[in-house]
């Protein structure tokens, strides 16, 4: 148990994002910006009605103008006569349109002979724009129209290629990812060194009369590597790589899913030797019957689908199908048969080497300091996944960096764990109470841990808030192949430890231990129905894998002892750890005033402080 003694406080977090304008400079959208364009600039050309000045006058005042020696020029643009008159001012008149401007002075008795008149030729312009605005609304109906049936035409096309396959294709002249790329995972990839023997030497299992396995089932808790140790056994063997998640063969259209399936499965016979690696294949995969809508189910038909291809391989074909969940108990019976999925590779968290290998990988790129002990490291992250340490090393960098330092020590790697493992350190507002309060909680913790024969020893021991957290307990946690009832038990009073320190010290009960209620009660839960361990005998009572469509085994006398042996159990262990701190009470205050004056609290310092744990002698082992 690496952690234990949260205590919880409620909080909150809110995040606002600032949405960004970018424009996008694509063929579709530059042709929309034309047509609106074009198409402003028709209404602007049909609706605008032209400019007149306010100066106008009858072209009989022009001409009474000349006649008295007024004007000074008079410009003639069509039917229209700008005129300048001696003054500078300059007036507008309008002519018939078949009358010259010289008949039609001299008809009037007007000499132009003192007056400047000049003549503007506009015939060809005013014949384009009558003929632009003709055209011009022609041609935006057209660009209308195409507008629209481009759009129908590419809706047409997406709706047609719902049915194509959508998976990420991995050739090989890309980067490959190898085995000596993922550690810590030994005898996963020793499995499947034979699919590599298999794909890159085909003939030689051929002539023993032996098929090409057709499915590899990597099974794993979530961030132990599967997806890296299939894109690994491609790369090792030199193969296309195809990948795709198992809810990206479902969508809204019915068929489709099984389109994909069928589409996925051809490309890769014509790209083989291949590798089809279905991530997460449990959304498609679960066992079929107990659906809503039975056998219509999209899902349903979507995994029928892949069973057919599976079932359709012939021997000459170097096409494997990997896939990985972590949900092995929930897939249908059909799929992981032999013939099938004729492997099950298992990937476990990865054990001391493991960690010590996996942090050597990540470590590459980035400075350490000479005083850091990957030894210690990695059994401090007991538990960890290969995606927790990843994440840890980055951390450490971030924090590293942030501090300015050259160089990740020890102090960066331990408060990185700690971040991945409980979340970041938060300085919460408390008052003295309530820091008082948390002090003798985690403190009720150790006490109980270090009393404890079974348990690992404290590692850590803090009051100051981590996530969701108040304060929290950590041990050394030692790796364990078996559990025993005894360490349970103990486990479950370490759990209690806080409450229990609460209730002797304040003689009040805080929310605070609610998640340590929580874990205590599923462990002993566990025990009762899963393990045997209680007074109803080694039988097995756990309903977890029944479904919601299923009607439980377990009558409603049974539930009621299982309910009672729970809280037998919890009782007990309740009990003990009041015991215990009962009798460490002088210890419990001591421990408490030393995390309220220091925060933390750290294995070297409590030991000084307590005293060291006792040795568990052979005999308590057996």
């Amino acid at each position: 148990m690496a952690t234990t003694g949260k205590r919880h406080a409620n909080g909150s977090r809110h995040r606002s994002k600032v949405p960004k304008f970018r424009l996008k400079t694509s063929w579709k959208n530059i042709f929309l910006y034309g047509f609106l364009i074009l198409f402003s600039l028709y209404i602007f050309l049909a609706f605008s009605s032209p400019y007149e000045d306010r100066r106008t006058v009858p072209v009989s005042q022009v001409i009474s103008d000349v006649k008295k020696g007024n004007i000074k020029e008079i410009s003639v643009n069509g039917d229209k006569l700008n005129v300048k008159r001696k003054d500078d001012s300059e007036i507008v008149a309008h002519k018939e349109p078949s009358v010259n401007v010289y008949t039609l002075f001299k008809d009037a008795g007007a000499s132009l002979q003192n007056v400047k008149v000049s003549v503007k030729d506009e015939a060809g312009l005013n014949s384009w724009l009558g003929l632009l605005g003709t055209i011009l609304p022609v041609l935006i109906m057209v660009a209308f129209f195409y507008f629209i049936f481009r759009q129908a035409r590419g809706t047409q096309e997406s709706i047609f290629s719902f049915g194509q396959s959508r998976a990420k294709l991995f050739n090989k002249d890309m980067p490959k990812t190898t085995f000596a790329d993922v550690a810590g995972v030994d005898e996963a990839k020793q499995e499947l060194t034979e699919i590599v023997d298999f794909l890159k030497n085909p003939g030689k299992y051929k002539a023993m009369g032996a098929r090409t396995p057709k499915g590899v089932l990597m099974v794993g808790p979530s961030g132990t590597g599967k997806t890296l140790l299939a894109r690994a056994t491609a790369g090792e063997a030199n193969v296309t790589f195809f990948s795709m998640a198992g809810s990206e063969f479902m969508e809204m259209l019915v068929g489709v899913g099984a389109s994909r399936v069928r589409d996925l499965f051809n490309t890769a016979k014509k790209a083989q030797p291949a590798i089809i690696f279905i991530d997460e294949v449990d959304a498609i995969g679960r066992q079929r019957g107990v659906g809503i809508m039975g056998g219509h189910d999209e899902r349903e038909q979507t995994l029928n689908q892949i069973l057919v291809e599976m079932d359709g391989f012939t021997q000459n074909e170097q096409v494997i199908v990997m896939a990985a969940t972590n949900r092995p108990d929930v897939l249908d019976p059909a799929l992981v048969r032999p013939g099938r999925f004729d492997r099950r590779v298992v990937l476990d968290l990865p054990d001391v080497e493991g960690r010590k290998a996996i942090l050597t990988i990540h470590a590459k790129g980035k400075p350490f300091d000479a005083g850091v002990n990957w030894e210690k490291v990695a059994k401090r992250t007991v538990g960890f996944s290969g995606a927790d340490l990843e994440n840890m090393l980055n951390e450490s960098a971030i924090l590293a960096a942030r501090l300015g330092k050259k160089a990740i020590d020890m102090k960066d790697l331990e408060e990185a764990a700690t971040k991945v493992k409980l979340g970041p350190e938060k300085r919460r507002l408390q008052s003295e109470e309530d820091r008082k309060m948390t002090a003798y909680h985690e403190a009720g913790h150790a006490l109980v841990s270090w009393e404890m024969p079974h348990m690992d020893p404290i590692h850590r021991i803090s009051i100051v808030s981590r996530g969701m957290s108040l304060g929290h307990t950590m041990m050394e946690p030692i790796e364990r192949t078996h559990e025993t009832k005894s360490h349970l038990m103990e486990q479950i009073a370490v759990m209690m430890g806080g409450r229990a320190a609460e209730q002797l010290i304040f003689s009040e009960m805080t929310t605070g231990a609610s998640d340590d209620i929580a874990k205590a009660s599923q462990v002993a839960r566990a025990m009762v129905v899963q393990f045997g361990m209680s007074d109803l005998g080694p039988i097995n009572l756990d309903p977890e894998k029944r479904t919601m469509y299923e009607q439980s085994d377990i009558s409603p006398e049974m539930a009621a002892k299982i309910d009672e042996q729970v809280k037998k159990i919890t009782d007990s262990c309740y009990k003990n750890a009041t015991t215990i701190l009962l009798k460490l009470r002088d210890k419990l205050d001591l421990l408490a005033q030393e995390l309220l004056k220091k925060e933390t609290i750290e294995s070297e310092d409590f030991t000084s402080l307590i005293g060291p744990k006792a040795a568990l002698a052979i005999a308590d082992i057996k």
